[in-house]
């Protein structure tokens, strides 16, 4: 049986005709993902890099952080990481914008200007959009991970896939399965993630840097994040909080919180999971887990956010952490007695 339809796959082949007709008309090149990068943004950004850099080599390319924040520390090992520059770093506009796992602007953050003054601007994204920015755009929600696509990217170049290429995707695409654990885990991200064993990824080591690394003070903070966890709705909707003072208690950092909704994912009969955290600025940020067939995007997508069916996430600004949960928690409920 095909990965794609045909028609899917003539759509895919188009986008990727259109990308590279932009990258031939431009010189300079920034490739840039969304704000709080994660294993899929940060592996998609590096490898599409190094895949344009392989088959055009005269082209200047730069990595971009959207944010001026260190790499989260789990991440610090993959290939090329030194690469990525933070915006105020890139003065001149480039020719093109590649815009990474993200399909609103907004998470572009300090890098959305920079975008904004590029002559041309281009969307490679996995995340369901209806309105996507930019001059041109490949969007496959249908994909597990924005690495599948830059995967597939490689091959319709037929550029060789280097180990440090099949690293970085290897941990985009395992960590936006959760360790092929999550709904998104189809056929086709181990299709990809066979491909890329052969091509000299390690599952091995990215486990043992993503999952098996924490520092004692994570733990200590997941521990709080545990003692939180508060059910509803007969234990169908599981939820825990994290604020700024607990970071500083513990010595955690804010790039370790990645994984901290996973934790309150994993309560027994709970359908719906959301950890809400507060940043250094005061803002509180959330990220929604669906375990079963209900779609937790649409609740992210309405408070400014997005994301997947069963992965999304949204920022509320200022806010007490009170009244974060009686902005959220009501819309939670009210998907739940919808199913």
């Amino acid at each position: 049986m095909n990965r794609l339809s045909e028609g899917r796959r003539r759509l895919q082949e188009q986008g990727f005709l259109l990308l590279s007709e932009a990258i031939e008309r431009a010189r300079t090149i920034a490739i840039c993902a969304h704000m709080s990068p994660d294993g899929d943004a940060l592996g998609s950004e590096l490898s599409l890099a190094a895949i344009i850099r392989e088959r055009w080599p005269e082209k200047q390319v730069r990595c971009l952080l959207a944010e001026a924040k260190e790499v989260p520390r789990h991440l610090r090992f993959l290939p090329m990481v030194e690469e990525l520059e933070v915006p105020a770093g890139a003065d001149e506009a480039p020719d093109l914008f590649l815009a990474v796992d993200l399909s609103v602007a907004a998470r572009l953050a300090e890098a959305r200007a920079l975008m904004e003054r590029s002559r041309e601007v281009f969307v490679i994204d996995h995340h369901p959009t209806e309105h996507p920015f930019g001059n041109g755009a490949i969007m496959r929600p249908d994909a597990a991970a924005c690495g599948v696509v830059v995967l597939e990217y490689a091959l319709y170049l037929d550029v060789r896939v280097t180990r440090d290429v099949a690293m970085l995707l290897f941990c985009a695409i395992m960590t936006d399965t959760g360790r092929f654990q999550y709904q998104n885990a189809n056929a086709e991200a181990f299709w990809a993630a066979s491909k890329l064993v052969a091509a000299g990824a390690d599952p091995s080591v990215v486990a043992l840097n993503v999952y098996q690394s924490m520092r004692l003070s994570y733990l200590r903070l997941e521990s709080v994040v545990m003692g939180r966890i508060t059910t509803k709705m007969g234990g169908r909707l599981a939820y825990s909080w994290v604020l700024w003072e607990d970071f500083e208690a513990t010595g955690a950092g804010e790039d370790e919180s990645e994984g901290l909704v996973d934790i309150v994912r994993c309560v027994e009969g709970a359908e719906i999971a959301l950890l809400l955290r507060q940043t250094p600025e005061g803002a509180i940020r959330g990220n929604l887990r669906s375990k079963g067939a209900i779609d937790v995007s649409g609740v992210a997508t309405g408070l400014g956010g997005g994301g997947h069916a069963a992965a999304a996430g949204f920022t509320l600004g200022k806010v007490s952490l009170e009244e974060a949960k009686q902005i959220v928690l009501p819309r939670l409920e009210a998907l739940l007695l919808e199913e």
